[in-house]
């Protein structure tokens, strides 16, 4: 099979013209181009002038100063308390007992009263020991009788002495057994030991009460012991006659104060603690013994010392700090308030302040509410509203 090869086809040759695209496409893809380009570069023009705009602004711009509220710090001499927990006990207090058996016959006293030293509470059966009191003194009387007629005769020399012996001797023996027999008959009568108020009676009339069976409890609320421990580092600043002071839950708000009486000469080996008692005047028989006492021993007083309100101290991990006020004078002359953190150490807290041990001195200008909102170096400004008032006790739930 032959294939045809010859550029002339029909007697004319084949040529090939290259396509042309018309001008004004051209010029429509330029323009699009350029406008693109103008587009894109504004955007990023745009967004670079924004970020600037922005930078620029917050590194100007200064926030309103912050409304904080200002305490100064006061050098002032804090009283020296020793605080500690015990508890009360009677002075005098005793269950009431009687010393020998028998059947009560009477019942004397009311439960709940306040009754005097030596009065009568309760009876026991004495029949058997009244007729033998009965039979002593009519045999004291007889020997008495003949013990007189003796010695009569003897001074006549009409007798003996040794018939003056015997009678003296008869004598004795009836009073002695007079003595005895009252002896047993007073221990059927059970007296008050001391003044006091009696608790709940613990008998009844007819009963068989043995010795030693409690009948009632006797206590004098005139005066009080506060037993309390403290430390044996405590223990050199501790005397007798200190005063102390007393809070106890039944009574909020209200102190009692006492003198220390006694300290314990030894300290204990297994606390490491001394033991202390303090005697309370109980004059409206208010306090019981039993009662858990919150005590304060008022210690001499120390130097005086740097305090803040409690409000004002920020307590975190890395230590104690505060906001202290400082003053920066501008160029223009106006004063600005900063708040600047410093640390301190503080010590002891007394009705709510705190003493700063180092970090601050007297008269210096700290933060007593706001902390929340300040960072350090932060401006503020002084409320007019003064610092919360300190409350006298912790809030309870």
């Amino acid at each position: 099979m032959n294939i045809v090869t010859e550029p002339n086809i029909a007697g004319k040759p084949i040529t090939e013209k290259p396509h042309k695209r018309p001008v004004h496409m051209v010029r429509w893809f330029i323009i699009v181009g350029l406008l693109l380009a103008l587009l894109v570069g504004g955007i990023v023009g745009f967004n670079y002038i924004r970020s600037k705009a922005i930078a620029n602004f917050f590194a100007t711009m200064k926030p309103p100063p912050t409304i904080v509220t200002v305490a100064e710090a006061k050098s002032e001499v804090i009283p020296n308390l020793l605080k500690a927990v015990g508890d009360l006990a009677a002075v005098h207090q005793v269950n009431v007992t009687s010393d020998v058996s028998g059947r009560i016959t009477a019942i004397m006293f009311t439960a709940g009263s306040t009754v005097n030293a030596g009065a009568p509470l309760l009876q026991l059966f004495d029949g058997p020991e009244q007729g033998d009191l009965a039979s002593f003194k009519a045999q004291a009387t007889v020997a008495q009788l003949s013990l007189e007629r003796a010695k009569q005769l003897a001074a006549r020399q009409f007798g003996p002495q040794a018939t003056v012996d015997t009678a003296q001797a008869a004598y004795d023996q009836a009073q002695a057994g007079i003595a005895k027999t009252q002896a047993i008959i007073s221990q059927k009568l059970v007296r008050a030991p001391f003044d006091g108020e009696l608790g709940v009676r613990k008998v009844e009339v007819g009963q068989y009460l043995t010795a030693g069976t409690q009948i009632v409890s006797l206590t004098d609320l005139s005066n009080l012991y506060a037993n309390f421990t403290t430390t044996e580092k405590d223990s050199a600043l501790l005397k007798v006659g200190q005063t102390v002071r007393i809070v106890v839950d039944a009574y909020p708000g209200k102190i009692f104060e006492g003198k220390i009486t006694t300290i314990e000469p030894q300290i204990s080996s297994d606390t490491r603690n001394i033991r202390v008692q303090a005697t309370i005047a109980n004059p409206d028989r208010i306090l019981k013994p039993g009662m858990f006492a919150t005590t304060t021993v008022v210690l001499p007083d120390k130097p005086a010392v740097v305090t803040v309100p409690e409000t004002a101290i920020d307590y975190t991990l890395y230590g104690d700090s505060v906001y202290l006020i400082t003053e920066k004078k501008a160029e223009d002359g106006k004063v600005s308030l900063t708040a600047v953190r410093t640390f301190v150490r503080t010590g002891d807290r007394i009705d709510g302040r705190a003493v700063i041990a180092t970090g601050l001195k007297s008269g210096d200008r700290v933060v007593a509410v706001g902390q929340l909102k300040l960072q350090s170096g932060a401006a503020v400004a002084i409320s007019t509203d003064p610092p919360p008032p300190i409350p006298a006790q912790a809030p309870r739930n």
